[in-house]
């Protein structure tokens, strides 16, 4: 059984590697064109500060966020999954499987917090709550009203930084599949990030330029990652304890989460911690290093 286990980590290990190793510097071309357009476009409607930014996206915003909030729990639970400590749970298993994928996680998360927190405070724009009178769009979860920091939108780099390397990481061979592939792992991205307009939290623009920057901290990250070894202590068996407090821990959070909101979406986090702990452990006292 760990043999098997052990055959098929390294044959889905190989096509991770494989396939990143196809990541190079062109492919930030396409997403910096998205965001020079974007830049244009403001520029063009005299909306590079703060007060034209809202009010172009005004209207869209109050559409979207009427229309993606008509199931409200749904919503709620799949916007977790632009808490990291949420949405990591859920690849843990790749941790014994494909290594090489979790490594370039680690260091895409670096850069992502990084973009994430200087452009920030950068551009420094308030939440629809800060500015909207609250009674006049809906609001789900916390109420963000006090913070200078929805530009660009965290959770939407943080998802989609995952997504992109979930889509390098395992990219079909053939054409036709490549599209469909590609198809069905950005729409689920660009759908999750949405959420966060449905929810009241961030104006149309955050997210796709947030989704922009998680795609762009991804390809950095991969690229990265095919030139260091600096997680490559992931692959050693020895090690596993380490890494099964660190997801013990992760749980514990989890659980204090779920104590504020019974969302399924923590249930299904914990339930991955809980079986890619027990596969460590298995692993670890059946199989010598």
């Amino acid at each position: 059984m760990i043999l098997s286990k052990l055959v098929y980590n390294s044959k889905l290990e190989n096509k991770v590697v494989s396939n990143f190793k196809k990541i190079h510097l062109s492919n930030l071309l396409s997403p910096f064109l998205f965001l020079l357009a974007i830049a244009i476009m403001l520029f063009k409607k005299n909306a590079l500060n703060i007060i034209e930014y809202i009010e172009i996206q005004k209207q869209l915003f109050f559409f979207l966020n009427s229309k993606i909030v008509k199931i409200p729990n749904f919503i709620f639970n799949i916007t977790q999954l632009g808490d990291a400590i949420i949405f990591f749970p859920l690849l843990t298993a790749f941790i014994i499987y494909a290594p090489k994928l979790w490594s370039a996680l680690s260091i895409s998360s670096i850069i992502a917090v990084l973009f994430s927190i200087s452009l920030k405070r950068l551009f420094v724009v308030p939440r629809p709550a800060a500015v909207f009178d609250n009674d006049t769009f809906i609001i789900i979860g916390e109420t963000l009203s006090s913070t200078h920091s929805s530009l660009p939108s965290g959770h939407s780099i943080t998802i989609f930084m995952i997504i992109t390397i979930l889509l390098h990481a395992f990219m079909p061979k053939k054409i036709s599949y490549k599209v469909i592939f590609s198809f069905f792992i950005l729409s689920l991205g660009l759908i999750v990030s949405f959420t966060r307009v449905g929810v009241g939290a961030h104006f149309p623009l955050d997210v796709i330029i947030g989704s922009i920057i998680g795609y762009m901290s991804a390809i950095i990250g991969i690229m990265i990652n095919n030139n260091v070894d600096y997680f490559n202590w992931l692959k050693n068996k020895k090690y596993y304890p380490i890494l099964i407090l660190l997801l013990t821990i992760c749980m514990v959070i989890i659980i204090t989460k779920l104590m504020t909101n019974n969302l399924l979406i923590f249930y299904l986090s914990i339930l991955a911690l809980l079986v890619t702990n027990y596969s460590m452990i298995n692993i670890y006292f059946k199989k010598p290093f």
